[in-house]
């Protein structure tokens, strides 16, 4: 990284541009990044992601960032996932603590991880766990030893981004079960991340198990994670916007390659034939289904718009809970609508395109494996209860991280 001069991206289509350059250098092999999963690490992919500048892209102007926001971010994104949306989500927890760090960091942790985003150098996560009663029943431990250091104990899994990061962001509970969150350099002693991710899509994020055994912690890298998000706030909404922008993208990249596939490979059916079509354009049937399916998809690339839009407005920190809520729930809608077309344009795609999609040559099946492994990273239902919650009885949605 040290080698490579990362530019500053000051604005909107300086970022979005850079995003598509990196979106078109991913795209040659997006296809065996998929097939290797966890057994081939993409170094070479997220090198080009490092050195873009993208990292840098929501560092607050105050530290030396351009403080670009929600409307940034989620192109950036949706452009990225379009081509591959695995390398797409690696950054998903990066820019989430960029944010966390903006409204709670400390002069020292403000100064040492905002100059190593701006310089390339990727946060990872591991706050999730496995084996607990819910996502949030956490047995990883920040206790202080004897000698007076305070170290991390435990075991994370779905730990995107932390195999390649330069920090990774650790969720423990302290001596007092107050919710903590650390940074930890990934090289600290006793850090090990291992490359066990196997899930049906998104596999090049690997996003695998994270060990800690007695990692030593500067105190300087700790915040208190529970306060953060039992207050009116946009974090939850501002990190659901990435995954937001990652299903739209996944949608746009389907929609394309079914496109394509339709124009270049497909065969008129039976049927069609029967009723005078010479191609698939002559279909009434597939001009229908790829109409609707064009629809849906650019109504959800309106939703993720509009929810960025609202989230600039409302700004990181909202001026009062009905703000927060604003936010939120702008975003749920959005999350919500692009995870059904995403999965729903990785089914249309072979009812359109036929048998011969499903030739394992294409890979197109990736698709609605990526839409669907993705897209239950938490439930639409909830979404859709605390929309109809507020609409109709005022009730204003949880502060959490998953809204």
């Amino acid at each position: 990284m040290d080698d490579h001069r990362v530019p500053l991206l000051r604005t909107h289509d300086e970022a979005v541009a850079a995003a598509h350059r990196v979106a078109d250098s991913l795209r040659p092999g997006a296809v065996e990044r998929d097939r290797a999963g966890a057994t081939d690490v993409p170094w070479d992919a997220l090198a080009s992601l490092d050195h873009s500048g993208l990292l840098g892209i929501t560092v607050p102007v105050e530290h030396g960032g351009p403080g670009l926001g929600p409307c940034t971010l989620a192109e950036v994104i949706r452009v990225l996932a379009s081509v591959d949306p695995a390398i797409a989500q690696i950054p998903q927890g990066h820019f989430l603590v960029v944010d966390i760090l903006a409204v709670w960091g400390g002069p020292a942790i403000l100064t040492r991880v905002f100059a190593d985003a701006l310089a390339g150098r990727r946060i990872g996560s591991a706050l999730a766990e496995r084996g607990g009663r819910h996502a949030q029943d956490l047995t990883t431990r920040l206790s202080i030893g004897g000698n007076g250091e305070l170290r991390l104990n435990g075991r994370k899994y779905y730990c995107t981004g932390a195999l390649t990061a330069e920090w990774v962001a650790v969720s423990a509970l302290d001596d007092g079960d107050r919710l903590r969150l650390a940074l930890v350099p990934r090289d600290a002693v006793g850090l090990a991340v291992e490359t066990d991710w196997s899930a049906m899509g998104q596999r090049a994020t690997i996003s695998g198990t994270t060990t800690l055994e007695a990692v030593v912690v500067d105190p300087e890298l700790v915040l208190d994670y529970a306060t953060a998000y039992s207050v009116p706030q946009q974090l939850g909404a501002r990190a659901q916007l990435v995954h937001t922008a990652i299903e739209a993208g996944i949608a746009r990249g389907t929609l394309d390659d079914t496109r394509a596939y339709l124009r270049e490979r497909a065969r008129p059916s039976s049927e069609a034939i029967r009723a005078g079509a010479e191609s698939v354009v002559g279909d009434p049937h597939v001009l229908h289904r790829y109409g609707r399916l064009s629809a849906r998809v650019r109504a959800a690339e309106a939703l993720l718009a509009d929810a960025a839009r609202v989230l600039e407005q409302v700004g990181l920190v909202p001026t009062d809970a009905t703000a927060a809520a604003t936010g939120s729930l702008a975003v749920a809608a959005a999350k919500a609508f692009a995870s059904e077309v995403a999965v729903e344009a990785g089914s249309e795609l072979f009812g359109l395109c036929g048998t011969s999609a499903t030739d394992e040559r294409w890979n197109l099946h990736r698709h609605w494996r990526n839409a669907r492994t993705h897209s239950v990273h938490d439930p639409v239902d909830w979404k859709y209860h605390h929309l109809g919650a507020y609409e109709i009885g005022d009730a204003l949605p949880p502060n959490h991280g998953q809204l």
